[in-house]
């Protein structure tokens, strides 16, 4: 791995820099469920299910893709919608106050592997940046120690005042290496979500590595990944 040949860096946070992909999970997995055993017919919500409609995107449309994977169709609902009504929105927002209740309880640290790399890159000189689709990524890389290291945080707050599409399109990527000032061939996108991989695959990036945190290196590849790693540890000196 030649980090030389780039100047920056733009880190997905859940399941890249910290095991919060797993608290999402679990979140997910409470909310649906719940909503599931109030129909009839339905199957339980499975982590092949979160991979599949769920991962790597905007809350909202992970909630109306997994609804419209079992023929649910709900009111769109407004952002403001409190958690206890029955729209995606109200869904979604279900599911981030369960989030929310874990990491307060429960706290979150950094993979020891990703922080390193993070470290190592940032002495190096490189320009870093998250680029996630939640909304709570500044609370968490404050909780983990890191954001000193992230001048540049696209997150899902950002992305909506702005009106840039979320992933799997690449305008986040794009977006966040302009507010870094760097070409996007210049840029190293690092992703573990099949639509984060298929979003810096569509960007013109100068390099997609895929993080496999249960997805499987396969899917990363064909999704675009140039690279597949087990842990980012893997890539630092």
């Amino acid at each position: 791995m030649e980090w030389s040949d780039y100047q920056a860096v733009l880190f997905d946070l859940d399941g890249v820099i910290t095991p919060t992909a797993e608290v999402h999970m679990h979140a997910w997995a409470d909310m649906f469920n719940g909503f599931l055993s109030t129909r009839s017919g339905q199957l339980p919500y499975t982590d092949d299910d979160y991979f599949a409609f769920v991962d790597g995107k905007p809350r909202y449309d992970g909630v109306r893709d997994f609804l419209l994977s079992r023929g649910i169709v709900l009111p769109e609902g407004r952002p403001t919608d409190d958690p206890s009504q029955l729209t995606v929105c109200g869904l979604g927002n279900r599911k981030n106050e369960a989030f929310n209740t874990i990491i307060e309880r429960d706290g979150v640290a950094p993979y020891p592997g990703s922080k390193l790399l993070v470290e190592q890159l940032a002495a190096g000189g490189f320009k870093l940046a998250v680029v996630s689709s939640s909304k709570n990524a500044p609370a968490i890389l404050r909780a983990a120690g890191l954001a000193p290291y992230f001048p540049v945080v696209m997150d899902g707050n950002v992305a909506t005042q702005a009106n840039i599409a979320g992933k799997p399109a690449p305008d986040t990527f794009i977006h966040a290496a302009q507010m870094l000032g760097v070409p996007t061939r210049n840029a190293v996108v690092v992703e573990d979500a099949i639509s984060g991989v298929a979003a810096g695959a569509a960007g013109d990036f100068g390099l997609v590595i895929g993080v496999d945190r249960g997805v499987g290196h396969e899917a990363l590849l064909i999704a675009g990944a140039d690279l597949v790693v087990d842990d980012l540890r893997e890539l630092a000196a």
